[in-house]
């Protein structure tokens, strides 16, 4: 043929929810003839076309299983000469050009496809440059990306291309990405195998209220893929500032989707990365929380970080195994080194239900850093061990509070109760034995008492912590307890019952002998950021009545039994 043109082509290709197209009886897929076995080599297929142009083509795929729907329009091809002969397995495509513009779903994109010249045979392939540029625009973003191959070489079996280079440059909102790759490409079209030996490349990427505003990655890695057998394996290598980062993809099978990963990291410092919180990222993070994602995934793998700090936290030697299956991620082990000491458990979402499950096992935690960065609360010193048992569930950060359910264990020793300096509360109290009112005061930031132990469990219920077994030792106290901590709530109703036990100078019991033997109520009440405590001295005056009484009972006893005695020796004249 001289040339073949079409003018306003409108094609619609439909994949309904049984897998079929609804161009399936042209593609042959009909019932043969009665007699033939299609034993019979068909004629080979040989075309020589001077030019071919289509203008103002529409092409729309819809997808009747998914709901999605893809449209091209304003597409144009154009070619030079086109010579296909199946029977010698060649083809040469001389001045190859399209382009089109379409819409999936709310993003609106642009194709653009160059190849002066290609040339397949057994014997030898080759082509000039191939260039493929693509845009992407849709709400607050822009992608643009091009795709360029270079000294295309080989045959119709096995190819070459002596440089595969990729541009992507790309903005959201603030953040903007540019990235460049380029390797050499080994494909083997019989085996279905493509090979990139040596990526080379980095990535850019900057945002304002970054700390640094922008990051540069050099990246380094290979490669391959094996089509036939729907694998692919890929390992990488970047460092940026002082961290070194490694990492190696596998795909075991495309549909379903099995990957496998590792990935090694010396250091990390992710605060150092991240815009700092506003309030609308506050007001984000109590948004709606949904595990969906994990549907679907087959994942498994492995991650290895030698110093890592993320939202203040400061951990050390992490390594943990993931796997994710029939919607449920499960992290176990999961060890780290924190504070000081050592964390050992598991942690589970699970998408059936929105639920989360934590079990960890902390040993020689120093607690106070550990709170101040977890939660910004100053409200307790020492080093000890931390047992937890935690379940929840939820659409929300707020929910999952309010649903926490389990068990939990405090051990600590060497440390101190932040906010009130009890042995001093309990010195005032020598001029207020005969009040009436209890007595109450607001956590001060400079206040604290100091315990040479302290343990206690949990039992948790639709967010609220119960304590029934607090045991706290002090060198002139010791301190039981119960109560309750509403972590739903965000705040605590806890009665404390001090005992001053002894008064020896040097440890803080200075001018408590009144005291010693009494057992001083103390209730620790309101929400977290601003605790009260108070001394209940309605309950201790009638603790002091009753001591007092105790002791007279105990002098007038003994009175009578000096007496006894007087007259049991002038009885025996003894």
């Amino acid at each position: 043929m001289q040339r073949v043109e079409i003018d306003g082509l409108k094609a619609t290709l439909v994949k309904k929810k049984d897998g079929t197209l609804n161009i399936a009886d042209l593609l042959g897929g009909g019932e043969k003839p009665k007699g033939d076995t299609g034993s019979k080599p068909g004629a080979p297929l040989q075309i020589d076309i001077a030019g071919i142009k289509v203008a103002n083509a529409q092409f729309i795929w819809r997808d009747e299983k998914s709901g999605s729907t893809t449209a091209l329009s304003n597409l144009d091809l154009g070619t030079g000469r086109v010579q296909v002969d199946s029977g010698k397995q060649t083809l040469m495509v001389a001045a190859l050009s399209l382009a089109a513009k379409g819409k999936s779903g709310a993003d609106a994109f642009e194709l653009k496809l160059e190849a002066p010249k290609i040339t397949i045979s057994p014997e030898k392939a080759g082509g000039d440059s191939l260039s493929l540029s693509a845009t992407l625009a849709g709400g607050s973003r822009n992608v643009a990306a091009r795709l360029v191959l270079s000294g295309v070489e080989g045959n119709a079996q096995a190819l070459k291309i002596g440089k595969l280079a990729l541009d992507v440059d790309a903005k959201s909102g603030e953040t903007a990405l540019k990235a460049h790759l380029d390797s050499p490409v080994a494909a083997n079209l019989a085996a279905q195998t493509v090979a990139l030996e040596k990526i080379t490349g980095s990535i850019d990427l900057a945002h304002p209220q970054m700390p640094m505003k922008q990051l540069k990655l050099p990246l380094a890695g290979n490669l391959r893929a094996d089509m036939a057998h729907q694998t692919v394996a890929l390992e990488l290598a970047t460092q940026f500032d002082e961290s070194k980062i490694a990492t190696k993809l596998r795909v075991a099978k495309f549909a379903p989707l099995a990957l496998g990963f590792d990935l090694d990291i010396d250091q990390l410092n992710v605060d150092k990365y991240l815009p700092p919180k506003n309030a609308e990222d506050k007001a984000a993070a109590e948004g709606k929380l949904d595990f969906s994602t994990l549907k679907g995934l087959d994942v498994n793998g492995a991650v290895r970080i030698g110093s890592l700090q993320v939202s203040k936290l400061k951990l050390a030697k992490l390594n943990a195994k993931i796997n994710i299956a029939g919607g449920r991620l499960d992290i176990a082990p999961l060890t780290l080194n924190l504070y000081e000491g050592a964390a050992n458990g598991s942690l589970s979402l699970n998408a059936a239900s929105n639920s989360v499950a934590v079990r960890q096992n902390l040993a020689g935690i120093s607690i106070n850093p550990l709170m101040k960065d977890l939660a910004d609360k100053d409200l307790v010193e020492g080093r000890g061990n931390v047992v937890l048992d935690i379940t929840s569930h939820g659409d929300s950060v707020t929910a999952m509070k309010k649903a926490l359910a389990g068990s939990g264990s405090l051990s600590l020793k060497d440390g101190a109760i932040k906010g009130i300096n009890l042995a001093q509360s309990l010195r005032d109290l020598k001029g207020k034995l005969g009040a009436k009112q209890d007595s109450t005061q607001q956590a001060k930031a400079g206040d604290k008492t100091d315990f040479s132990e302290l343990t206690a469990s949990l039992k948790i219920a639709n967010g609220v912590a119960h304590n029934e077994d607090l045991a706290m030792k002090s060198p002139f106290l010791r301190i039981s307890g119960a109560g309750d901590i509403d972590i739903g709530g965000g705040q605590m109703n806890y009665l404390a019952k001090a005992s001053v036990v002894a008064t020896s100078a040097g440890q803080g019991g200075q001018g408590l002998d009144q005291l010693k033997g009494l057992t001083v109520p103390v209730r620790v009440t309101g929400p977290f950021e601003n605790l009260a405590y108070k001394i209940e001295f309605g309950s201790l005056v009638a603790d002091v009545a009753k001591a007092k009484v105790e002791e007279k009972k105990e002098e007038i006893k003994a009175k009578l039994e000096d007496k006894a005695k007087d007259k049991l020796k002038g009885l025996f004249g003894r």
